[in-house]
C-alpha cells in the first residue's frame, strides 16, 4: 500500500494511519532528509526482527533509530552538555550521532559497546511519524540485496511488496547518506562523511 503525504503539511490524519500501522507491529517506508527509510517502532522486537529478515542484516549490526528532537533523544542515549551543544548546532540535519545509550534502548539496538545511532532529520514526515507515535522510529535505507539504494517510493513499493505494511511518498528526497559522528567520551570522530557539513569536527 502506498500513500500521498504533503512533505511541507503532512497531513494529520494519513500521519495518523501511518501510526496506526506502526503500532500493531506493522513495517513502512518513508523519506528522510537523505534516503527513503525503512523502519518501525523501537519498541517492537517482533517487528524488529522482521526488519533483519527484510535486509538480509546482521544482528551484531544494529539499525540506527529517528528521534523528534534533542528532548527526545536525551530519553534514549546519555547526553552530555558537550553533545548537546553539538547537536543542538546540527539537527535537526543530515547526521548520525553515535552515543552511549540508556536502559530505554531494546538491546537488539545497541552494539556490544551499548552504543547507539540517533537521528532528528530535516524532513517534517519523520518528525509527524515520530511525535505521534511516542517512540522512536528504527531508520535503515531502502535498499536492493547488493546494497543499490531504491530512491523512488513506488520502485520502493514494488519491490518490497507485502513484506513491507505501508509506503509513505513524501516526494523526491536528497540520495545522499547522512555524516556519521561519535561523540562517545566528548571526543567527535568522524566516522562518514556524508550530506552534513562535518568541517566542524575536523581540525
Amino acid at each position: 500500500m502506498i500513500i500521498k503525504i504533503n512533505p511541507h503539511n503532512p497531513q494529520k490524519r494519513l500521519i495518523g494511519k501511518a501510526v496506526d500501522i506502526l503500532k500493531s507491529g506493522g513495517i513502512i517506508a518513508y523519506p528522510t532528509d537523505t534516503y527513503y527509510g525503512i523502519g518501525c517502532d523501537i519498541m517492537n522486537k517482533k517487528a524488529i526482527e522482521k526488519i533483519y529478515l527484510l535486509k538480509q542484516r546482521d544482528k551484531n549490526k544494529p539499525f540506527s533509530f529517528i528521534c523528534d528532537s534533542l528532548k527526545n533523544i536525551s530519553m534514549y542515549a546519555k547526553v552530555s552538555n558537550y553533545a548537546y551543544k553539538t547537536m543542538k548546532r546540527l539537527l535537526p540535519g543530515p547526521y548520525t550521532f553515535i552515543l552511549e545509550g540508556s536502559k530505554m534502548v531494546p538491546k537488539i539496538m545497541l552494539t556490544k559497546r551499548k552504543t547507539a545511532g540517533i537521528r532528528v532529520p530535516d524532513n517534517s514526515i519523520c518528525i509527524e511519524l515520530v511525535d505521534e507515535l511516542s517512540n522512536s522510529i528504527i531508520s535503515t535505507s531502502a535498499t536492493m540485496p547488493d546494497g543499490t539504494i531504491i530512491h523512488d517510493p513506488s520502485l520502493i513499493n514494488d519491490y518490497y511488496g507485502s513484506r513491507i505494511d505501508l509506503v509513505i511518498d513524501g516526494g523526491p528526497v536528497p540520495d545522499e547518506p547522512s555524516s556519521v559522528i561519535s561523540l562517545i567520551n566528548d571526543e567527535p570522530e568522524v566516522i562518514r562523511k556524508g550530506s552534513g557539513d562535518v568541517s566542524f569536527f575536523e581540525w
